[in-house]
């Protein structure tokens, strides 16, 4: 007999590509717009929401009976599903360990708890397993991650600790324990020259990263990724959103970069 929620929808992309990937994508019955992983997510299932808004009307249409969402950022959907008597659970977790919890977490609610354990310790696996490679490395990058432009935002924490074990450091770990972005707001670009970044990762939530433009800001030509052509983009969907995704793709994809920087000079 199967036990849990049976008609979830999902507000943010992390709960469809966990609940995909413990084989509970049936009990899904509407998805965030933004979803790219799983692609087949995408053609499965009804688009309903972004990720400040929703069509409640049309979430209430699918008759729910639990609705995953994530953040103060959906607060108000949130209440308002509430108000209109759907169960509702909002996860504000900010960090790797937080990612793998909530996995964990998630599973349980939906009856997979002993699946969702499992793919949760084969991503720590995955984890250990980057980590250990970079601790070989000759060499470790400063490294700056900015999650928008104009204001400048550095990353958040689970993205710091993804630099960290990538095996860079990041140049901002104090405002990476913001978990506000508003919190994370540079106020001009004289600490992150100051800080000498050798690597920049960006990831500008939702439109493309440009590093020709970032190397023509005033000054920025002392910054040591700007002189040694060390600006990447790592796309929001694999880093921004704190679910599976980042703990494998987006890692993946700056730990490359990193190896590469660091056995380039040694």
């Amino acid at each position: 007999m199967s036990h849990g929620p049976r008609r979830i929808v999902c507000l943010t992309e992390e709960p469809t590509e966990v609940l995909y990937a413990l084989g509970e994508q049936d009990r899904i019955v509407g998805i965030s717009g933004f979803t790219v992983r799983p692609p087949r997510a995408r053609k499965e299932k009804p688009k309903v929401s972004a990720f400040t808004s929703a069509k409640i009307d049309e979430i209430l249409k699918l008759e729910p009976d639990f609705v995953v969402g994530f953040s103060d950022i959906q607060a108000d959907i949130a209440a308002e599903l509430v108000r209109r008597g759907v169960e509702v659970w909002i996860s504000n977790h900010r960090s790797v360990d937080g990612i793998l919890d909530y996995v964990r977490r998630l599973g349980a609610l939906v009856g997979a708890a002993d699946a969702a354990s499992a793919y949760a310790d084969g991503l720590r696996r995955g984890l250990d397993a980057i980590a250990a490679e970079a601790a070989t490395l000759p060499r470790r990058p400063k490294v700056y991650f900015e999650e928008w432009d104009e204001p400048r935002i550095s990353g958040i924490r689970w993205v710091a600790e993804l630099v960290r074990i990538a095996g860079g450091d990041d140049i901002f770990p104090e405002l990476a324990a913001q978990s506000l972005a508003k919190h994370r707001i540079l106020a001009n670009d004289d600490e992150i020259i100051a800080r000498a970044p050798d690597i920049v990762f960006g990831s500008w939530c939702g439109k493309k990263f440009q590093p020709g433009k970032v190397a023509a800001r005033p000054g920025w030509d002392a910054v040591p990724a700007v002189r040694d052509g060390e600006l990447h983009e790592v796309k929001s969907p694999v880093i921004l959103q704190p679910g599976p995704a980042a703990l494998t793709e987006g890692v993946r994809v700056m730990a490359e970069r990193i190896r590469a920087w660091s056995l380039a000079r040694s």
